[in-house]
């Protein structure tokens, strides 16, 4: 087993982000997505770590980090993550999810970013296909101690739940969620789903505030790893597909049989290997690029 350590940054604001580290070589941060952790990767860490130092900050309001702060938004997570790149000198980033939309909107501002990988962000290419009527509902719920109820909205709200997600009435979905909360357990740096809800809320946040033209991304010069499985749903694939029609450095590629809990440890469904395996081919490779 590769040793893992730990450290901290302080972002713009003062806020302490706390970070896993592990392996040797060129620095790689990989940016965790809703309900995780930085942990929640660190096995797709340790199968890079012989080439690449890896660091998973845990993101604000999470794990080692302080809280999200009244002034929480993308550009909080911003700062967090550049401070980060700041203090290590990494040149590679990998966003998982929310964490891609904020890597997308880093490399706007990082020219010293020379590599990203971006699994599956959730971006909704119209700016009114995020149902924003459920931060409101969110609340509510989360206010109310009804964590079931809140992970079903948010689940609803990203369309990441299987196909029967849709068909089963809400009552049934908050129950058997309901169940699920009941039987699991925190591990180690793996805390629960429950301990994890309030944060759903930023990542829901995130969504709602990039949703819309994709063409902001068109300056981005950094080579871009566009990664995702063919199980996703199906506007996660779409919103590769238009990011590579808008990005002048970038390819895609879907890894066959996996979805959206692909760069995830093993035991919440991910297959970090295969995902380390693109990572590693992406990172190590001469560019392909014309003038890099």
């Amino acid at each position: 087993m590769t040793t893992t350590t730990t450290g901290t940054v302080t972002s713009a604001d003062g806020t302490e982000i706390g970070y896993h580290e592990v392996g040797r070589g060129p620095g790689l941060v990989i940016l965790h997505g809703a309900m995780q952790t930085g942990h929640s990767q660190i096995e797709l860490a340790q199968a890079l770590a012989d080439a690449f130092t890896c660091y998973l900050p845990d993101r604000r309001g999470r794990g080692r980090s302080g809280p999200a702060g009244p002034g929480y938004g993308l550009r909080r997570e911003i700062e967090d993550l550049e401070a980060l790149l700041d203090a290590t000198g990494a040149a590679y980033v990998a966003g998982v999810s929310s964490g891609a939309i904020i890597t997308l909107r880093t490399l706007l501002e990082r020219p010293d970013v020379r590599k990203a990988v971006v699994f599956e962000p959730p971006l909704f290419e119209e700016a009114d296909a995020f149902p924003s009527d459920c931060l409101p509902r969110l609340d509510r719920e989360l206010a109310a101690g009804r964590t079931a109820a809140a992970l079903v909205t948010g689940m609803k709200a990203a369309r990441l739940g299987p196909p029967i997600f849709n068909a089963l009435p809400r009552p049934l979905l908050e129950m058997l969620t309901g169940l699920m909360l009941r039987s699991q357990k925190e591990t180690g740096d793996e805390p629960s789903f429950g301990r994890l809800a309030p944060t759903l809320r930023q990542d829901l946040e995130l969504a709602a505030r990039a949703a819309g033209d994709l063409e902001l991304y068109r300056p981005i010069q950094a080579e871009v790893l566009l990664l995702g499985g063919t199980r996703s749903p199906a506007y996660l694939r779409t919103a590769l597909a238009g990011l590579e029609r808008v990005l002048s450095r970038a390819r895609r590629v879907l890894m066959d049989g996996l979805d959206h809990s692909a760069t995830s440890n093993a035991a919440q469904r991910g297959r970090p290997e295969r995902v380390a395996a693109e990572i590693r081919r992406f990172l190590q490779n001469a560019s392909n690029f014309t003038g890099a």
